[in-house]
């Protein structure tokens, strides 16, 4: 596997697990306060549309990133809307 490609895995674990802690504490807490609906709106289009290109031009590392992330971003900002 060429350096890049484990640069690119490497960078999509780290920010996918970025992920979780907060996630995590949105469900236990239902408190999204700090939470900007605006922000999180536009950041999970911006992941979709990741994931989109990613299917598209076949880069794995976007695709495992992207379709990971997807459903914890989107998790926070339905949590926003409902508890917001």
């Amino acid at each position: 596997m060429p350096s890049s490609e484990l640069i690119g895995y490497a960078a999509a674990s780290l920010t996918t697990i970025a992920f979780i802690p907060q996630a995590w504490l949105t469900w236990k807490s239902r408190r999204v306060d700090g939470v900007s609906l605006g922000m999180y709106s536009i950041f999970t289009l911006g992941i979709a549309l990741w994931l989109a290109y990613g299917l598209l031009i076949g880069a794995w590392p976007i695709i495992a990133a992207n379709a990971v992330t997807l459903p914890f971003a989107a998790f926070i900002l339905w949590m926003k809307i409902r508890y917001g």
